[in-house]
């Protein structure tokens, strides 16, 4: 579809939208949509971010770029442009995006996490944090030389959790192609957010799920179903819990392609301490039907809304309405209205 074929209004049901992230802007009561860009609607070529914008969550404007990776000097990765996500930090926007480097190879552990044979190929994978003055960017690399995360992990989905101390964090997926059984994890960051401190903390794994499948026991071969961690975000609940909500595959299945099948999910998991190293307690799956990777987010008029995307292949948002009782996250109903339909 070329740019001359996208005309706005843009409803949700024709958006390509990956990874969704809504920031709703008090000042100018306006809904921006951030997702990875995609030249077919913003007509800019290149891995990036761009972002859709809407006064009602309905009518979306065509989508304008506000990153590139390659208009960024020196930057350490130039592919993927996956999951971004836009925070307010001390006066000023911070963008998180996924980036990676095929080219650039990490060191394969010589066994898994129960010391299993592996050897699935690693490459530099982490989300890179750069900054703006505006929503609409342009966005600039705060540390263009590495990933955010610690660069000898293979990550995804970096995203921002400020503690009540005001220690920013950043939590992030370790890929299950370097651990075999995904984790969460978090690393305390600098307060301009430039760099990391101290070492990782481990949250949990993806095979804590008691629905997710049996514990990968010592001795298999990696061939068996890997356990995804995906697409994490965190959130405080009124009675003062931590909510996270993340993704997986449902009863993994990896064929001999090497493809995933079985369904992706969004769950979440709950801190009932209100501590990012939790214990965290895994709840069951909020939306099954290839749905996942979503966030949370308040409408002007104080509604508690989830956007996510589905399917995961041309992937396209869904919004739902939830509501929270006491640290119990419940979908109330999907908001097709919002879809254009009448």
């Amino acid at each position: 579809m070329s740019t001359d074929a996208v005309s706005e209004p843009m409803r949700l049901p024709d958006m390509p939208l990956h990874d969704p992230f809504v920031v709703a802007d008090d000042t100018t009561r306006i809904y921006h949509l951030y997702t990875s860009n995609d030249p077919s609607v913003s007509g800019v070529e290149g891995v990036g971010t761009m972002v859709y914008r809407s006064d009602d969550l309905r009518d979306w404007t065509r989508p304008a770029v506000v990153f590139l990776a390659a208009e960024q000097d020196n930057l350490w990765a130039s592919e993927g442009g996956w999951a971004p996500e836009v925070h307010a930090w001390q006066g000023r926007y911070y963008l998180f995006t996924t980036l990676h480097d095929e080219h650039s190879p990490l060191p394969v552990p010589p066994t898994g996490r129960w010391g299993t044979p592996f050897q699935l190929a690693n490459h530099r994978r982490g989300t890179v944090t750069a900054v703006s003055e505006s929503l609409l960017g342009p966005f600039t690399p705060v540390d263009p030389a590495r990933p955010t995360p610690p660069g000898h992990l293979m990550t995804l989905d970096g995203t921002l959790y400020v503690a009540p101390s005001g220690q920013p964090w950043m939590v992030y997926a370790h890929e299950w192609l370097q651990t075999v059984d995904g984790t969460m994890e978090a690393i305390r960051l600098a307060p301009d957010l430039t760099g990391t401190i101290g070492d990782p903390v481990f949250l949990f794994k993806a095979s804590d799920a008691p629905w997710i499948g049996e514990e990968i026991p010592a001795g298999v071969p990696h061939q068996l179903p890997p356990y995804v961690t995906d697409g994490p975000q965190v959130y405080r609940t009124p009675d003062g819990s931590l909510l996270m909500l993340w993704s997986t595959y449902e009863k993994n299945v990896l064929g001999a392609d090497g493809t995933l099948t079985g369904g992706y999910v969004q769950t979440c998991a709950v801190s009932k301490s209100g501590e990012i190293n939790g214990p965290w307690q895994q709840q069951r799956p909020l939306i099954r039907n290839d749905s996942g990777h979503g966030m949370l987010f308040h409408t002007f008029d104080g509604r508690l809304m989830m956007i996510l995307h589905r399917p995961f292949e041309n992937a396209r948002g869904k919004l739902y309405e939830m509501e929270l009782v006491g640290h119990e996250l419940r979908v109330l109903r999907q908001r097709t209205d919002l879809d254009g339909g009448g």
